[in-house]
């Protein structure tokens, strides 16, 4: 009942309370996750070495394909039962929990089978040298052999947070962290393990923090939780789970392809410590933009359930007070990379040549930051309320149309300034389409709550 009556609020509560009570946990969370990933390149960088950061920068297209499949599945059934809730129809969301689980699975194990056969030439694609490349394998090894229960914790935690426990999300992810940074030195310097510690301790902490998502949903007092019958495969929720998840995946996929076209870009014009300083602004900016991705998630479950509910005024209402957020905090990252950008790549190594690399690098590629979190902000919104034509487009619109061209003709003039200045061109352009878009949008759904109040 508890829990029915913290899903209606979602329709009736102060627009303003409901995104700080959605939002604060989320954006803790992904505060905390950044961190993580920053702990980890930060023992990396200290304990293992230069190079190794480098290893490290060129896993992440590989991170983002495996992210691409995951969030395809964990954004989509989350989007699905935060409408399926405004309307009322406990029964499909809960066959919706299981289905995701049940995907999640699938995915997880053939990723890592059809992948890790085929590791060493992948990673070459992916922008590893002969000097970065053992760095690259060895961590990814072991994220593969991990790679379904790092599926099925994200999976489990968007879930949480769509079925109105946007806390126990949190600490998920906080206990996650915590128990990483605690590993990380002790697989890394004690036992001798180096770049294989670190992921070690990645894939160990989410088994633990998996292990507790399963003992809340194991509570058969709540709308969303473990039954059987619930996890074989529904063709028409699997269809919408896919479209909707459609966005994020394409998002992450175009990213793991800049992100390869970055990799050879910057290896052509600085080398592999070029390569390393992108790792280091990747770090440092994501730490921003994941707070954005955490008033995003506080924003979905809002957004899509007044949609769902028909309650257009408080679903646009959410969307302004996040763009207000997100402002202030893309704001708050340009200000860090523009004025502080060697304290943030000292954090990383001792390494000269790689600080002032990362230095450059940070004061170029995060110019146009303060206009980032409304292009992100009005991204989510449209895969929210399941608008995924849109989203997509909004999603690739950056990543294909604009970036990609950029990485292929500005260094060919600016050399290494024009690999970095793309991002910035590319975040100015697509936040402009953004605005465009959704000024249409906004007159659209304001006309439909005339109607309503008027019928």
């Amino acid at each position: 009942m508890d829990n029915k009556r913290a899903t209606l609020e979602l329709g009736t509560k102060p627009v303003g309370k409901l995104l700080m009570q959605y939002a604060f946990p989320a954006i803790v969370a992904m505060t905390a996750s950044s961190l993580y990933n920053m702990v980890d390149s930060i023992f990396i960088g200290q304990g293992v070495g230069a190079l190794a950061i480098s290893g490290l920068a060129v896993t992440f297209p590989f991170m983002n394909l495996s992210a691409a499949f995951g969030a395809a599945v964990g954004v989509g059934s989350s989007t699905m039962i935060s409408v399926r809730l405004g309307q009322k129809d406990y029964r499909t969301a809960l066959n919706i929990f299981g289905n995701c689980l049940s995907l999640n699975v699938i995915i997880g194990v053939l990723f890592a089978i059809l992948t890790l056969p085929f590791l060493d030439p992948i990673l070459m694609f992916f922008g590893a040298s002969e000097q970065t490349l053992p760095y690259a394998r060895e961590y990814m090894e072991i994220i593969l052999l991990g790679n379904v229960i790092t599926h099925i914790y994200l999976g489990q935690n968007a879930i949480l947070r769509s079925a109105s426990k946007p806390r126990q999300a949190m600490y998920a992810t906080i206990f996650t962290v915590v128990l990483n940074t605690l590993l990380d030195p002790l697989f890394i310097y004690v036992f001798g393990m180096g770049i294989r510690g670190a992921a070690i301790a990645t894939i160990l902490a989410q088994l633990l923090a998996l292990c507790w998502q399963f003992r809340l949903f194991s509570n058969k007092s709540e709308i969303i939780h473990f039954e059987r019958g619930i996890y074989r495969l529904k063709s028409n929720l699997v269809e919408n789970i896919v479209s909707i998840g459609m966005s994020p995946f394409l998002m992450h996929a175009a990213s793991c392809l800049i992100v390869i076209v970055f990799n050879k870009s910057l290896y052509a014009y600085g080398g592999d410590l070029a390569v390393g300083a992108y790792g280091i602004v990747n770090r440092i900016s994501f730490l921003f933009f994941m707070v954005i991705f955490g008033l995003n998630q506080g924003m979905q479950p809002i957004a899509g359930y007044n949609y769902g509910a028909m309650h257009f005024d408080r679903m646009l209402k959410v969307y302004r007070y996040t763009i207000i957020c997100a402002t202030i905090v893309s704001t708050a990252g340009w200000a860090v990379s523009e004025f502080m950008p060697y304290y943030c790549s000292r954090l990383f190594t001792t390494d000269d040549a790689l600080i002032r690399l990362a230095e450059r690098g940070l004061i170029l590629a995060n110019a146009a930051l303060p206009i980032v979190g409304y292009q992100i902000v009005t991204t989510n919104f449209f895969q929210s309320i399941g608008k995924a034509k849109v989203s997509i487009f909004l999603s690739l619109s950056r990543q294909l149309l604009f970036l990609l061209p950029l990485l292929l003709v500005l260094p060919r003039f600016l050399n290494l300034d024009g690999v970095w200045l793309s991002f910035s061109v590319a975040d100015s352009i697509s936040a402009i389409v953004a605005f465009a878009i959704m000024w249409k949008y906004i007159r659209h759904f304001k006309k439909q709550q005339e109607l309503k109040s008027n019928g």
